[in-house]
């Protein structure tokens, strides 16, 4: 792979060059990992087991989020969190902040500088949360539609706009950030039918109308819409989201450990629902894009699992390949990311340097030898826009920049 300034140039197929500057002939060289669906706030949070989501949201994740009430703390979990992301091979992001406008703009310019691609969006709430993390709705319109004319949808590191979920945004909120969507191309990020406690109250909040109803009369669900989660959905709910172009972000080791249910990735396909994958950190406990990959496929594995508990049509199962493929290119397309996910001249150069301390290539399936065997410590260098901002020594298991 040979790459000028911040692109690739250049993909030669055969024996590798004596004078390669990174890699070896077991070296994988991979595009970057996109990870649909992350809280910023949430990683020191990962691992508070033995809750369901509304318990753990108000327990646990709301008081993380009220630290970054603090600038100083939230830029120095953002420069954590960044290197974090570095190390797992991760490149490119749609990223939740907090209802906090100046955590949001620091994340976003410190993302922006290191050279990830993605989206990061100030989260919108103005009900059901604790004081702190409230904002009048008038005010958090405005601060997100500053912030997109900060950081516009075109851009490498982008705005996006973010309602957390129905439960903690008035109708009118909602409303408003529909007529933000409205106006642009933005990316709109926020949570549907997670849990079915969650889907209950949200009937009864909203007076019988269904879940994906109240985001589409609010002007929320178009093809840049990416819904977490989307776990509980009926078949009238699947074809509304089909029909409107919105993406559900698959996140599968969040719905297993918080007990919200096991997502059928099959039927939404089907059903015409475009389908990315996210960490969810952190309910998500996995950083790993590839982690996340290997669950996609246990979860579809549950799903096709009968009464009897075997599994015989492995038909409907995502090979490693396809896991590999969702992660990178396929996560990228669904995004309309065409500059990134691909090993191609013309990409951007965002790049995973691989060096596994196992014979993989001489494996029966190469690449399920390197999901399912995945250590995070194989990854050498991590490199954007041409860059290497991430390097492992293998020495001491010390990183540095």
């Amino acid at each position: 792979v040979d790459i000028d300034g911040e692109k690739i140039v250049g993909v030669a197929l055969g024996k590798i060059s004596s004078s390669v500057d990174l890699g070896n002939e077991d070296s994988l060289i991979c595009p970057g990992l996109i990870d649909t669906h992350l809280h910023l706030p949430q990683f020191d949070s990962i691992g508070a087991a033995g809750m369901r989501l509304l318990p753990w949201l108000s327990e646990v994740i709301f008081p993380a989020e009220i630290r970054w009430n603090d600038l100083a703390q939230a830029k120095s979990m953002i420069s954590r969190v960044a290197n974090q992301c570095l190390g797992v091979g991760t490149t490119g992001i749609c990223a939740y902040a907090t209802v906090s406008h100046d955590a949001t703009i620091a994340a976003l310019r410190a993302f922006r500088e290191i050279g990830f691609r993605g989206v990061i969006g100030q989260v919108m709430m103005d009900r059901d949360a604790p004081a702190e993390l409230l904002r009048p709705a008038n005010q958090l319109v405005d601060e997100v539609d500053r912030t997109l004319s900060l950081f516009p949808a075109d851009g490498r590191m982008a705005a996006a706009i973010t309602p957390r979920f129905a439960l903690s945004c008035s109708e009118s909120l909602m409303e408003q950030a529909g007529a933000l969507a409205a106006s642009g191309f933005a990316v709109i990020q926020t949570h549907l039918a997670e849990t079915t406690a969650e889907c209950r109250a949200v009937d009864q909040r909203f007076g019988g109308k269904s879940y994906v109803r109240v985001y589409q009369d609010a002007g929320l669900l178009n093809q840049h819409s990416v819904l977490g989660h989307g776990i509980h959905l009926d078949r009238i709910a699947q074809q509304q989201l089909a029909e409107s172009g919105a993406k559900i972000a698959h996140c599968p080791t969040a719905n297993s450990f918080l007990g919200s249910g096991t997502m059928d990735r099959d039927s939404h396909l089907a059903a015409g629902i475009p389908i990315t994958l996210g960490s969810d950190i952190g309910a998500g406990f996995e950083r790993s894009m590839v982690r996340v990959g290997r669950a996609m496929i246990d979860a579809a594995v549950r799903i096709a699992t009968g009464k009897d508990g075997k599994t015989d049509d492995f038909d409907q199962i995502p090979s490693a390949a396809h896991a590999w493929y969702q992660i990178t290119a396929g996560n990228a397309h669904a995004l309309g990311w065409d500059d990134v996910g691909r090993i191609r001249a013309g990409a951007s150069a965002d790049v995973l340097v691989v060096d596994p301390d196992i014979p993989w290539r001489k494996t029966r399936c190469p690449l399920s030898t390197l999901m399912f065997a995945w250590d995070d410590r194989w990854i050498s260098r991590t490199i954007l826009r041409g860059r290497v901002q991430f390097a492992r020594n293998r020495g001491d298991g010390r990183v540095a920049p």
